[in-house]
Parts: C-alpha cells; structure tokens; sequence
C-alpha cells in the first residue's frame, strides 16, 4: 500500500475517468510556488494560486495524482475534521473558536460542491446529511447529547431518531438501537473530485507532475530546490500536503508530528432491490457508527455497498488479507441479509492524526516561505480543499494565520517520544475494541 508504482486496486480507482496529464517532472525547471503532495490539499492549492492569482505553480506528486487518501477514502464529504468530543473542543477552545472551526466545515462542504459544478465535473454527489447510528443501545444516549450539543452551542441541524424510526427511515440491522442525523455533508465518489480538481487545476495553469516523489529538498540563496528522479525544481515558496503519507526522513521540522492510521475498505458487487429490502436499506447518506474503531457505509449509485473500518497496524500483505476477511465477516454480521454478498474490491489508506487531534494549517517560523496543511483525522474529504484555498489565501497575503479558528492555526507539534508512536497506537487500538464490546 505504501508503493506508488503498485496499482491501488479501489473501485474507485477503476470507476473514474483516466487523468490524462500529470506526466513525470523533468527538470530543472523553476516556479514561484513549488506543491509536495498531489491529493485534495495540493490539487486545490494549485487551482486556486493559478486560477485566483495567477501564480507560477508546480506540484509535484510521488505517485499518480489522488494516489493517497484522497482517491482511497470512502467518499464521505463530512464535517468535523478532528478526534477532539465536541465538549472537548468548546472546553479547549472556548465557545467562540469553536463555533469559527465548525463554520469552516460548512464552508469546506459548499466548497467541494462549487467546485464540481463551476468546472463542470461529476462527483456523483448523493445525500443531504450523514447518519451516526448507536451500535448498541448504550450508545444512544450519547448521540442525543451530540445533537443537543450541534443544535445548542454551534447552530447545526441535527435530529435524533430511535430504532424503529431509523428502521423505517433508514436501514435495518443487528447493530442498529437508533441513530443522529447531521444534517451536513453528502456521499461522492473520491477520485472523481481529485481527477476532475486536477483537470480544473491544469486548466488554469497549474503544472501537475506524478509519479515525481521528492528525493532531497535544500534551500540555497533564497531558492527552495527539490530533488525528484527527473531532475531539480526550484520554488521561492514550498506547500508540504503530503497529510498521512509524510515520511520522517522527508524534512526534519515535519519528523515525527504526524501519526498514520491505516483505514481498510470492502465493496461488494451491486445489490438487488430484495437484497436492499431485505435490510429495509432507504438511505443515500453516507452512515457511520459508535465504535470507537468505527465503521463506515453507504450505498453507491450503482447498488455496490463500501464497508470500512480501522485495525491494521503495519500495512503488510498478510495484514490486508487479514483485514479483508475481519470486514467480510463484520459486514455479514451486521447486515445478515448480505452474509453471502461477493465482496469484489479491497483497498486501503492512511488517515493522518496529529498531537493536537485537529488539523494544522500554517507556515514555519523559521522560515515563512514553507506553508503546511494537514491532520484532517479521517474527514479530509472536505477540510482538504478548503485548506488549499486557505494556503492559497497565505501565500498570496489575502489571509492571515488569524483568519484562521484557533483549533487549526499551527504549530504542527511534535508528538512526544514520536519513537514510540506506533506503541501509542498498539494500546489505542486495543482500549478501544475493549471498549466496544
């Protein structure tokens, strides 16, 4: 999962249109503005410095563009882009910061649509919301006081329907005691936005290079100089949107400030009208649950059913297959209806957690012309390209760090003894399957 030049394998890596651009870099070459990362963060950074202020920019991407999270995610164009409770975030932050964050979410989830629509690309857009369902019937409690919460301190839409409601409105199933419905966010199809946000991008000016992983990167004489196999690129300015998939040995002020999580994803072949009857499935949101160690669902326009879920913790071949098999299982279980359903795609990808467990956007200070933007804790669907056009935004001095809400102005900190941080993860992971049960 880790080599760009290995094929994915998503469905939604076989159901997108082919980005015909984004050849290897061949350098040297200069610009004003030089972009490490070719997902969502990057692509949207690109099209808004070319296409808003008619910046020189090249990115330059180690794998085909959107080969990271933003073509392997599940298609969840979501708000709250962060681990933090929302009583956690108003008690940090303070009630006002809090609501500022929770406006970005909003604006980020407009964002993903304009842009789709004013370049004229189809992101098989679905729903008007998304469904947290109560896994067990402990769990439901919790999700009132969620909505009461959304309603009360930051003016969300959110509603809570109990069993025989979300089973009549929504779906059936053995792990269903009742659900919230956000009343923010939809389903699209991932590579579509990235692949139609890289043609966008490309339209405007932007230079889109995959393929051209960044080997070395030094600054001489007011020049940053990026080393890729195709030769040097020389950019006055540097935008790190590598997210999960930033290596420690990338640049020491970004070593050890990120932790990946690996995310696993399953989808079956279409499902038939008495098979969706079958779990009185009713829904076009995206639905996710209470587990700690979430799973994540939806049904696709053309019937496939995605189920995803969290748990691997080295990314090796035996772990997949391992990973496989735990979320064909799960899915029979919790939708018994489909127990026999083909699964006929498996993929996998990095979610980027930070110290802080919310997103960090900004630039160095010691040396203001590297920006950064990243940590979107599995809701970067939307957060990411909101963050390009706010680095956009910075570079060019039509924003300020300020403009930013507290909760994702940096610094990107260091995690404490980062050595160690696959053993934070180890133990994470195990506290929450005990806590699920």
């Amino acid at each position: 999962m880790y080599d760009p030049a290995v094929p994915v394998g998503s469905l939604w890596e076989e159901t997108a249109e082919p980005f015909e651009g984004g050849a290897p870099f061949e350098g040297p070459q200069s610009c004003d503005t030089a972009i490490i990362g070719g997902g969502y963060t990057g692509l949207s950074a690109a099209y808004h410095l070319a296409k808003d202020y008619g910046v020189d920019v090249c990115l330059l991407e180690a794998g085909p563009l959107g080969w990271g999270a933003s073509g392997r995610n599940g298609g969840f164009c979501a708000p709250y882009p962060s681990s933090l409770g929302l009583e956690t975030l108003l008690s940090r932050y303070g009630a006002e910061e809090a609501r500022r964050f929770m406006k970005t979410q909003e604006e980020a989830i407009d964002l993903v649509r304009a842009l789709a629509k004013d370049e004229a690309f189809d992101i098989e857009a679905q729903g008007e919301g998304v469904w947290h369902i109560a896994h067990d019937a402990r769990r439901f409690a919790g999700l009132q006081k969620e909505a009461d919460l959304l309603r009360e301190a930051f003016g969300q839409k959110a509603e809570v329907a109990g069993r025989e409601e979300v089973a009549e409105r929504v779906y059936d199933s053995t792990e269903q005691f009742g659900g919230m419905w956000w009343g923010t966010g939809f389903g699209l199809h991932p590579m579509r936005f990235a692949r139609g946000l890289g043609r966008a991008a490309a339209r405007a000016g932007a230079r889109l290079h995959g393929q051209s992983k960044v080997l070395s990167w030094a600054k001489r004489e007011g020049w940053h100089e990026l080393e890729t196999a195709g030769g040097i690129l020389r950019a006055k300015n540097v935008i790190v949107a590598t997210n999960g998939f930033t290596r420690e040995t990338f640049d020491r002020r970004f070593a050890g400030r990120v932790l990946p999580i690996i995310s696993n994803i399953i989808a079956t072949r279409p499902l038939t009208a008495a098979e969706r009857a079958a779990q009185n499935w009713l829904t076009e949101d995206p639905c996710t649950n209470t587990r700690r160690l979430l799973f994540y669902y939806r049904l696709l326009p053309d019937g496939r059913f995605i189920f995803g879920g969290r748990g691997d913790m080295s990314g090796t071949a035996e772990d997949g297959a391992r990973m496989k098999a735990f979320l064909t299982r799960r899915l029979g279980e919790v939708f018994p209806a489909w127990a026999e359903v083909p699964v006929t795609h498996f993929w996998r990808g990095l979610v980027c957690m930070t110290r802080d467990q919310t997103p960090a956007i900004g630039r160095l200070k010691d040396d203001p012309s590297v920006f950064y933007g990243l940590g979107y804790h599995g809701d970067g669907v939307a957060a990411a390209p909101w963050t390009g056009r706010f680095l956009a935004r910075l570079l060019t001095g039509a924003a300020s760090e300020n403009d930013l809400p507290a909760p994702m102005r940096g610094p990107l900190s260091p995690f404490p003894l980062p050595g160690l941080r696959r053993w934070y993860l180890r133990g994470a992971l195990v506290y929450y399957f005990m806590t699920d049960i």
